[in-house]
C-alpha cells in the first residue's frame, strides 16, 4: 500500500504534525496533541488515534492506560497541509488527563482562567 499521502503532510523539522481532535456529532475540540509519520499511519489503519507524545518520546494510544480511547470517524488535513483534524468518537467521554470531556475548560475572565467544566471522573480513578 503507497504511503505517498503521508508525504503531503508538512511536517515540521522534529517530524511533527500539530492534531486536533474534535468530537464528531458535537463538534467540541477536546483535544490537541502531535503525530509523527508512524502514529498517522497507525491511526489511519487501526482506526483509533495514536500520537507522538513528546514528553514521553514514544506512540501514545489515546486511551492505553484509561480505556478512553478515540475512535476515529474522519481525518483532515487543512489547507496548508500543516495541521491535521481527528473527528472522532471519544469513547466514556473523557479526553482529558483531568477528569473532563475537554482539555479545554478554562475560559480567561477578568485577566483569571477560570474552570468551567465539572470533572467526570476523578484521575485518581482512571490511572492506576
Amino acid at each position: 500500500m503507497s504511503e505517498q499521502w503521508l508525504e503531503e503532510v508538512k511536517w515540521t523539522e522534529d517530524g511533527l504534525a500539530p492534531v486536533i481532535a474534535q468530537q464528531h456529532d458535537s463538534g467540541r475540540v477536546v483535544m490537541f496533541a502531535w503525530m509523527n509519520r508512524e502514529s498517522l499511519a497507525l491511526t489511519a489503519a487501526e482506526g483509533y488515534a495514536t500520537y507522538w507524545s513528546r514528553s514521553r518520546q514514544r506512540l501514545w494510544r489515546k486511551g492505553e492506560e484509561s480505556g478512553h480511547r478515540q475512535k476515529v470517524i474522519d481525518i483532515q488535513l487543512d489547507c496548508d497541509a500543516d495541521v491535521i483534524l481527528l473527528k472522532i468518537d471519544q469513547q466514556g467521554g473523557i479526553a482529558c488527563h483531568t477528569g473532563r470531556e475537554s482539555c479545554f475548560y478554562r475560559s480567561l475572565e477578568q485577566e483569571q482562567w477560570v474552570c468551567k467544566e465539572p470533572v467526570l471522573k476523578d484521575p485518581q480513578h482512571i490511572y492506576k
